[in-house]
């Protein structure tokens, strides 16, 4: 919404509350007082949830996310209602309505799921006592809440762009489609290349759904290493699910035109799923440091609730991250040239063929993009160099092939992952077909390897698989 021809609106302004001026004082106290009971009220219940072991229990985990999303939401409207009664300055600019409203929505629709998942779990608990344990397990409340996050950042993504778009002023010249020149590849070998990447792509599927089926019906490989590969496999999936079939799709039809809309879409799920597994490698690190450096802390250290917290972190900053450069992404004008030189929606690719002035994405990228990735590699690099300087202190084979067994499947998907990231975005100069060729690397064969890397030299993995096998045969 940067072209000069335009019309628009830079800020809103916010009526607020039908107050007198008379009355201002007392209604900014009160709400002050409210609100304060609101943070600290349930920051109280959260901390006493999370020290007393007796309160370990569905009801109250989920009572604790609520309290968390209870100061969200107050947080995310109340702050602005207090500083527009102090200040008279009553203006709200156009990005801070967009987040407001988003994360309004998302904590709103977060309660509302929860809500449902609380009346569940006291059905259960009234209706079926007996089997309550049962029942509600520590992995369905996990993945009840954990999906209430997700449907509720989708939910509030999908409302907030619809607006965003409704909000380009008509006279604007725009592109409805995009056109995905695909990868560099010559027409008689479009059939050889489908089938590869098809097969590679149900590999993908496959290896990593069985892997976290495997975790999940293990009891052996309820551990944080295992629980932090299941998500990383989880991501894994999602990554090659929103670009391949894409891809398939225009070798198979030869359309390769996308809409605008899907274009954002899958730049918002390619964002959060790179940028997810980005996170939960440097998660998987500081687990690693742990195991070697801290082995007999290790229990006390990575708890259950530390692995969860760290996990949904990574989740929550994901989304954000992504949603802060879609709508910068939205703001911006399309207009003659609408291909873009690549299989998928790419970030950058995309500011490219922008006719508005994109200056403000590229420092976003340069500044909090650099910041909260190199957050990640520096914790991985750090974690690594920690574990070298503990083992070179005493430096026997049987410590060095300890530590190898423990890092060395982490360490060699590390490796491919930031290769094939930095051979793009700081050794190139533009997008060729070196280019696209490592964007196939982490965005179709390194999710395909990682089940293989973790499972080959795994013997926990390996006699779960065994045990599988011997339970699916004696089913037939």
């Amino acid at each position: 919404m940067r072209p000069e021809n335009q019309s628009s609106v830079s800020h809103f302004l916010l009526r607020g509350l039908p107050i007198r001026p008379e009355q201002q004082g007392a209604f900014f106290a009160l709400f002050l007082a409210m609100y304060l009971t609101t943070v600290l009220g349930n920051l109280l219940l959260i901390l006493l949830i999370r020290l007393d072991a007796r309160l370990h229990t569905p009801m109250y985990f989920f009572l604790s996310h609520l309290a968390c999303s209870d100061v969200a939401v107050s947080s995310v409207t109340v702050p602005k209602m207090l500083l527009n009664m102090q200040t008279q300055d009553q203006f709200i600019p156009y990005a801070g309505c967009i987040f407001q409203l988003y994360f309004f929505i998302v904590f709103g629709t977060f309660d509302n799921l929860l809500l449902a998942v609380m009346a569940y779990d006291r059905y259960v608990a009234v209706c079926h006592p007996l089997h309550y344990p049962t029942i509600m397990r520590e992995e369905l409340c996990v993945t009840l809440v954990a999906g209430s996050w997700v449907v509720s950042f989708v939910h509030a993504l999908l409302h907030t762009l619809l607006l965003v778009r409704l909000m380009r002023p008509e006279n604007q010249s725009s592109v409805s489609h995009f056109l995905l020149r695909g990868l560099p590849i010559r027409p008689e070998q479009q059939g050889a290349f489908f089938a590869l990447f098809l097969a590679m792509y149900l590999t993908t599927v496959l290896g990593n759904l069985l892997l976290i089926l495997l975790i999940r019906l293990d009891a052996r490989l309820h551990t944080p290493m295992y629980f932090f590969l299941s998500h990383l496999a989880c991501s894994d999936v999602a990554v090659s699910s929103v670009t391949v079939p894409k891809m398939l799709m225009d070798m198979l039809t030869q359309d390769q035109s996308i809409p605008y809309a899907g274009c954002i879409f899958q730049l918002y799920f390619f964002i959060v799923f790179v940028f997810f597994d980005n996170l939960l490698l440097a998660v998987m690190a500081y687990d690693r440091y742990v195991a070697v450096c801290h082995p007999l802390h290790y229990p006390s250290i990575m708890r259950e609730q530390l692995c969860v917290t760290l996990v949904a972190g990574s989740w929550v900053v994901s989304f954000a991250h992504a949603l802060l450069h879609t709508l910068l992404v939205v703001r911006l004008s399309f207009c003659a040239d609408s291909t873009i030189n690549h299989f998928l929606c790419e970030l950058t690719v995309l500011l490219k063929l922008s006719c508005s002035d994109s200056s403000l994405n590229e420092l976003v990228i340069f500044t909090e993009g650099g910041i909260v990735s190199i957050l990640p590699l520096g914790s991985v690099l750090g974690s690594y160099i920690c574990i070298g300087i503990i083992i070179l202190r005493v430096p026997t084979t049987k410590r060095l092939l300890k530590a190898f067994s423990t890092c060395g499947s982490h360490l060699f998907v590390v490796s491919l992952y930031y290769g094939t990231l930095s051979s793009i975005y700081f050794f190139s100069s533009s997008w060729d077909s070196k280019d696209i060729i490592a964007s196939v690397m982490y965005t179709v064969v390194t999710p395909m390897l990682n089940p293989f890397i973790y499972s080959l030299r795994n013997r926990d993995i390996k006699q779960a698989l065994r045990v599988f096998v011997n339970r699916a045969n004696f089913f037939k």
